[in-house]
């Protein structure tokens, strides 16, 4: 199994932090915040890592190196200028297993990722997305996806005025032959883009879990994920 890790943002909703060094180097909990997710997919022997790097990249490579040190395999495909989210997997093709998982790199979600795989598979879909149902708004975050009653994705759309059930939760997974919906030359969204492409074709199936997830967005969300990983016994729990 293969996750391939986003990790190429500016980070700029993090200023000053992100000035001179990359968001997934921030420190959350004594540790950069990507080791948290490295960690994480350690626990679930998910050894296979390539890291999508771009923003002052050169760091998060020197830091973890071939990730020997965390028992990892880690490959890195960096970007000179931003692609955008599909942008970045297209120049990062030739890396790809044909089917991986997608993490957000500035997402923590504890759930069982094979879980992930395995409705990838079941669905036949291109895409997966990981929605959480986010009826106590305890993330912060406004939903922008809904599915249907076969668990297909229906709408994606960000601060829309619709009411919707779900919000993406950071986790998905592909088949690589999805890129070919991928223009060849220039920065290309996979949110506004591609997800639009394979909803009208009823390729992209959602995951629902109840496990809400955090990220490192705002400096409001580092807090609230400071806290909830400084806790030993947070990062031994997965959920569904």
């Amino acid at each position: 199994m293969q996750a391939v890790i986003l990790a190429g943002g500016l980070g700029t909703r993090l200023w000053p932090l992100t000035r001179t060094v990359p968001k997934p180097m921030v420190p959350v909990a004594g540790v950069p915040y990507l080791e948290h997710q490295l960690r994480l997919l350690k626990k679930q022997s998910i050894l296979d890592i390539i890291l999508l790097t771009g923003y002052l990249g050169e760091q998060v490579e020197e830091y973890f190196g071939d990730g020997g040190s965390l028992g990892l395999a880690i490959r890195y495909s960096r970007e000179d200028q931003p692609r955008g989210t599909a942008g970045a997997l297209r120049d990062a093709r030739p890396l790809l297993a044909d089917t991986f998982l997608l993490i957000y790199g500035d997402s923590y979600l504890p759930i069982h990722y094979p879980a992930v795989y395995e409705r990838l598979e079941s669905s036949g879909a291109q895409g997966v997305v990981v929605v959480y149902d986010n009826q106590r708004g305890d993330t912060s975050v406004k939903n922008n996806i809904d599915v249907d009653g076969s668990g297909f994705v229906t709408v994606y759309e960000k601060d829309s005025g619709r009411t919707l059930s779900y919000v993406e939760a950071g986790v998905l997974a592909f088949r690589k032959s999805c890129l070919d919906m991928v223009p060849p030359e220039g920065a290309v969204s996979l949110e506004k883009e591609i997800f639009p492409l394979l909803i009208a074709k009823r390729q992209l199936a959602a995951h629902i879990t109840r496990q809400r997830f955090y990220d490192i967005g705002t400096a409001k969300r580092l807090k609230v994920i400071e806290e909830f990983l400084a806790h030993d016994h947070h990062t031994n729990t997965i959920s569904n």
